[in-house]
């Protein structure tokens, strides 16, 4: 009988790769074909053949050490290429809202940022802070809500005990702190944009008592921000 084991044993020798060559087409194929494709070389080269573990093949192993790095490198570079996307995203959509209400890039990327934070809708979030001040950082009204939410002293230290009157000048603490209250209205009014714009204008005592006696609290500030 002919002794196929010894004859491939001693046929086996590592076969040359032009592997520069072909790994930029290789590249074009998913991570996780090339996680399946790596565990049929692994069971290939070490199949048991009546019980016999068959001789290695060097270039399969070769091959397999290969697809095995590239799967790898190729995990990280996708990541990486989905971070790279997202940012791509936030910057298109800051530059967007930037021309839209004609600020500065980075003014726009304050407001943007901090929304998303506070979990505000950003479209939402520019269009508050463009009624209630403008834009306008040192904007005091007469009822001496202060900045770009145009938030009241008051409120601010029951949302932080630790913020002063003169914290709400600084952009960064005054949209945190407006857009905090804000969604803390929303769930209040259970996601109710409206009733919420409403008691951020009017104050939620004023509205609750209206709604009680079944008088619509509407005065066009909601209508204002919503852009109706």
């Amino acid at each position: 009988m002919r002794d196929y084991t010894s004859m491939w044993q001693t046929q086996a020798q590592p076969v040359p790769f032009r592997w520069p060559q072909i790994r930029a087409k290789l590249a074009e194929v998913p991570a996780t074909a090339w996680a399946l494709f790596v565990v049929a070389v692994a069971i290939a080269t070490a199949s048991v053949v009546g019980g016999v573990p068959q001789a290695s093949n060097p270039a399969a192993e070769q091959l397999g050490s290969e697809l095995a790095t590239l799967a790898a490198e190729n995990h990280d570079l996708r990541s990486e290429i989905e971070l790279k996307t997202l940012e791509v995203e936030r910057l298109g959509q800051i530059q967007a809202f930037s021309g839209e209400f004609r600020i500065p890039a980075d003014r726009a990327m304050l407001v943007y940022d901090i929304a998303l934070a506070e979990d505000v809708n950003p479209e939402l979030a520019f269009n508050l802070v463009r009624v209630e001040s403008g834009f306008r950082r040192t904007a005091v009204s007469s009822a001496g809500a202060i900045g770009y939410t145009q938030v009241r002293p008051s409120t601010a230290r029951w949302l932080d005990p630790t913020v002063e009157t003169r914290d709400l000048f600084d952009p960064e603490i005054n949209l945190h702190l407006g857009f905090r209250y804000f969604r803390y209205l929303l769930d209040e009014y259970n996601g109710d944009t409206r009733l919420a714009l409403l008691a951020y204008n009017r104050g939620p005592g004023r509205v609750g008592g209206l709604l009680r006696s079944g008088i619509d609290p509407a005065n066009g500030y909601a209508k204002a921000v919503l852009g109706e």
